[in-house]
């Protein structure tokens, strides 16, 4: 760590990996410096969490005190101090530098998979507070289990229910599963429908066997359990359904039920409202439903595997007039964020009832149901699902509704029936395209989570298949919908515009800017025209070359004048 880092650590303010203790009025004595360290120890995230001793809330520096005899701080001790003082240890580097002409001691903490707390027994944990900014607040046990199943270390559905017995497991579910089984068209495990119920729950480690004792676990009660015996062990477990439309609520249900027949009493409810409209293509008529089943499946079953079992709150799931939003209690597991949810490998929070749920069928075997989300909303002609409203502690899933976006829905569908299925990744790029109207390599990599090596095969691809074209050539070049793809959907204007007037129209934008203000630089053209930096670079050399402006100086520092 360097001063400059400190520096811009300080400038950035407190955050989840950043916490600032002041000593202006008072020292900070052993037991506060080491519950700093363990507050950062049980924090979301893999970097490392750094504690500047020294710096006061508001970011004034104001200096750390001596901690050792001498009028010293020796990093050495202290950092055996908190190793000595932490359980299980933590190795924290501790350094003193010099920042605005005073010492701050940096005290680096690495993260840790397990919950650290004191030697005391205390836990904290570091949270976003009420106020809008980090703190640290008391660690529950049930907040550790949840943090440990999260990060892959722990598996909640396994654990034994103290007192629940097999009288409390529903003989209905245990056929309700078997059914689920049969109707899945071969998604689900077939091997499991001749098995007696005891053996089909061990098959499926709903049940421990200890001797003669049949030991229920966690994911029994929520596959088979009785609704008395899921309220009385699992009070955590609830699912809500509202309507909500016009800002009005209409039917709110509160359920308390084992997960199959959750799901079975929800997709009834979904597809009662659900509705549908039909296009032809060719001689096919292809039907247009608001959502599909498919989608239903994905996004309750996602909801209900994938949340935290040790937190209280419902799973919501709210029908609005032009979305759908499904919200479950649990953040993301460790590794998975907006920016990669599309690439990263499937991890589960709760592996064993993942996995009951790919054995009833109800979930595809690929783990992939994201990729069944996106690519369904896509092909049905609206926009992608919407993550943007998570949380650390809750993943809120909105799926747009409303008018379907018919020509794509045609578009997609004549590509599938020639032989030319569109992959994710295409659809996306398209389904943005419509939109926006052009793209970038740059912007279809962040799209599709993607390098920019793949996504420039994805863009080739649709090149060749005619669905899009080039224009520009080196960093400037972007990617637009085809003459073909336009003419086909009746849209030949469009095309026009997009292809023809706009390098014109931002030609006279120059001009007319440059005529009522004298000067523009390359940033200004960029913001003016809405186009990319290079782009504003290529428009303004074409300009210089026609002889139509003027440029001074050089590199960032020029700017351009009409020319006399």
């Amino acid at each position: 760590m360097t001063p400059e880092q400190v520096e811009k650590l300080i400038a950035a303010g407190e955050t989840m990996d950043v916490e600032f203790k002041g000593e202006a009025n008072a020292s900070l004595n052993d037991n506060a410096l080491v519950e700093a360290v363990v507050c950062l120890c049980n924090r979301p995230g893999n970097n490392p969490a750094y504690l500047l001793v020294g710096v006061e809330d508001d970011r004034s520096v104001s200096g750390a005190r001596p901690r050792h005899p001498g009028g010293k701080t020796d990093v050495y001790q202290l950092q055996a101090l908190i190793a000595n003082r932490t359980r299980p240890s933590q190795s924290c580097r501790s350094e003193l530098l010099t920042v605005r002409g005073k010492q701050i001691l940096v005290v680096e903490v690495p993260p840790s998979r397990a919950p650290v707390g004191t030697s005391d027994a205390k836990y904290v944990r570091r949270a976003m507070g009420g106020r809008g900014v980090p703190e640290c607040v008391p660690f529950p046990f049930h907040e550790m289990q949840g943090m440990v199943a999260e990060r892959q270390m722990q598996d909640y559905s396994t654990f034994v229910v103290r007192g629940a017995s097999w009288d409390d497991l529903d003989p209905l579910e245990f056929q309700r599963f078997r059914r689920n089984v049969q109707e899945s068209r071969g998604r689900g495990d077939v091997n499991l429908l001749g098995l007696p119920d005891v053996e089909l729950a061990k098959a499926l480690g709903a049940v421990e066997m200890n001797g003669p004792e049949t030991a229920i676990r966690v994911l029994g009660l929520l596959l088979f359990g009785k609704e008395d015996a899921l309220r009385r062990w699992l009070p955590t477990h609830e699912v809500a359904f509202q309507v909500i439309t016009s800002g009005q609520l209409g039917p709110n249900e509160f359920f308390h039920w084992p997960l199959l027949r959750t799901m079975e009493e929800l997709r009834g409810r979904l597809a009662a409202l659900n509705r549908e409209e039909e296009i032809m293509v060719g001689m096919l008529r292809v039907p247009v439903p608001l959502y599909t089943e498919r989608i239903f499946r994905e996004a309750i079953s996602n909801s209900l595997v994938h949340r935290d079992y040790t937190r209280m709150g419902a799973v919501h799931i709210q029908w609005h007039a032009e979305s759908l939003e499904i919200s479950n209690p649990g953040g993301f597991p460790e590794g998975v964020n907006l920016g990669n949810l599309l690439t990263t490998p499937p991890r589960p929070r709760n592996l064993l009832l993942a996995d009951a749920f790919k054995r009833a069928g109800l979930v595809d075997r690929t783990a992939r149901g994201i990729d069944t989300l996106f690519e369904e909303q896509l092909r049905n002609g609206r926009p992608a699902p919407i993550y943007d409203r998570s949380t650390q502690t809750d993943v809120v899933l909105v799926l747009p509704g409303g008018q379907a976006n018919l020509d794509f829905v045609r578009l997609v569908a004549t590509e599938s029936q020639e032989g030319r299925a569109l992959s994710l990744d295409e659809l996306l790029v398209l389904n943005q395209l419509w939109y926006e109207r052009s793209l970038t390599t740059a912007e279809a990599a962040a799209l599709t989570q993607k390098s920019e090596t793949e996504a420039r095969t994805v863009v080739h691809r649709l090149l060749e298949k005619g669905l899009i074209e080039a224009r520009g050539a080196g960093k400037a070049r972007d990617y637009h919908l085809s003459a073909s793809l336009y003419r086909d959907t009746g849209q030949k204007p469009a095309y026009v515009r997009q292809r023809g007037f706009e390098p014109i129209q931002r030609e006279q934008m120059v001009l007319q800017y440059l005529g009522k203000n004298g000067r523009i630089t390359r940033r200004e053209v960029a913001d003016l025209c809405r186009v990319k930096p290079e782009q504003a670079k290529m428009l303004l050399k074409k300009l210089t070359q026609d002889g139509r402006l003027l440029k001074h100086g050089e590199k960032r520092g020029s700017w351009y004048e009409l020319k006399p």
